[in-house]
């Protein structure tokens, strides 16, 4: 229960990358939106890294 906030991360981290390199569809309609997908191509593996480096940092109670 207390990694709650690590896993939530890691799978954001997941589908942003997914999303990013197109294995998730999005609605690429939307000019700002297609443009932000763009950037989930670095967003997400850097939210994975950030989730991992507080997994490892994370006290063990």
């Amino acid at each position: 229960m207390a990694y709650i906030d690590q896993i939530i991360m890691l799978c954001a981290g997941l589908w942003m990358t997914a999303a990013g390199f197109g294995y998730v569809q999005s609605n690429t309609q939307v000019p700002w939106l297609a443009q932000l997908t763009r950037h989930f191509r670095w967003m997400g593996p850097l939210l994975i890294a950030i989730a991992i480096v507080l997994l490892l940092a994370a006290p063990t109670a």
